[in-house]
């Protein structure tokens, strides 16, 4: 069979021309990025929510530059025929020019990913100007902003009054100027992100942002309830309980060997007579 053409940054800006939704997942490691691919997404990020997803952080801030290499890396191994995007971490591109490019030549080289995504508006646009003119794709991430969660007050809806309206349709208006070929919207209000959209001739990636944007993501682990201690949000639509079921399994495991009824006969392997004759001196012990 043929293999799959990854997406294009051209492709995508015609898809939202064409009214076809991008699909976006995040993975972060090789297993769940090989499922995702063969599921057909368009997109993949690898996203500095590892911190909290994968990593037991309490905040995206603790994940380093090497954290997002390693990551990217294993999940390019696992999906070697998806676009992927790699999130920069916290800080990483927010002093010189010269030291973001560092880091994004990590992602792009060490971590094989396709893009980077930057958090921020119009304070990070030279950034991404700098990036693009380099030749690196930039997706862009506005609205919830989960980097400067402290700076928002927490994690809350945005785009909730004109004010703040404004704010991220001038954002979104400069990335798109500055080269960024997508941008996310994240926890945005609705009527508010597709305004957005429709201003914008890049595509938008929504997660909690209603349903005009140009595509959707989630985080893998929320799609499948794949954690010890789910919290249901209301952004998100879950499709399987794995974490149940991965619970039950652990406890089933734990009862069989604490019985001992696993291992069972039909999972042991049994040596000829000769090798137990030359152990025991008398043959076959039954």
């Amino acid at each position: 069979m043929k293999a799959k053409q990854p997406l294009s940054i051209v492709k995508m800006k015609q898809m939202k021309v064409n009214k076809e939704p991008i699909t976006m997942m995040t993975a972060y490691d090789y297993p769940s990025a090989a499922l995702v691919e063969e599921a057909d997404m368009d997109i993949i990020l690898v996203g500095d929510s590892l911190g909290n997803v994968v990593l037991g952080y309490d905040s995206t801030l603790p994940v380093t530059i090497d954290d997002m290499v390693y990551h990217t890396r294993a999940v390019r191994r696992g999906a070697p025929h998806t676009f992927i995007v790699a999130d920069m971490p916290f800080m990483t591109y927010h002093s010189s020019v010269s030291e973001t490019m560092k880091d994004v030549r990590r992602l792009m080289q060490e971590g094989h990913a396709n893009a980077v995504k930057m958090e921020g508006g119009s304070e990070i646009a030279l950034m991404v100007d700098a990036c693009v003119k380099a030749g690196v794709p930039v997706l862009g991430h506005i609205g919830l902003t989960p980097q400067s969660v402290h700076q928002l007050g927490g994690y809350r809806v945005q785009g909730k009054t004109p004010e703040d309206a404004a704010r991220l349709l001038d954002d979104a208006l400069t990335l798109e100027r500055a080269g960024a070929f997508a941008i996310v919207l994240e926890l945005v209000t609705d009527q508010v992100a597709a305004y957005i959209s429709e201003r914008l001739s890049i595509p938008t990636i929504g997660i909690g942002a209603g349903a005009s944007c140009d595509g959707q993501v989630l985080v893998f682990h929320d799609v499948l309830k794949y954690t010890p201690a789910y919290r249901e949000k209301r952004f998100v639509k879950t499709y399987a309980d794995i974490g149940s079921t991965i619970r039950e399994s652990m406890q089933n495991y734990v009862k069989d060997v604490k019985q001992r009824s696993f291992p069972a006969q039909s999972h042991a392997f049994h040596a000829d007579d000769v090798v137990l004759d030359s152990l025991y001196g008398h043959g076959k012990v039954e």
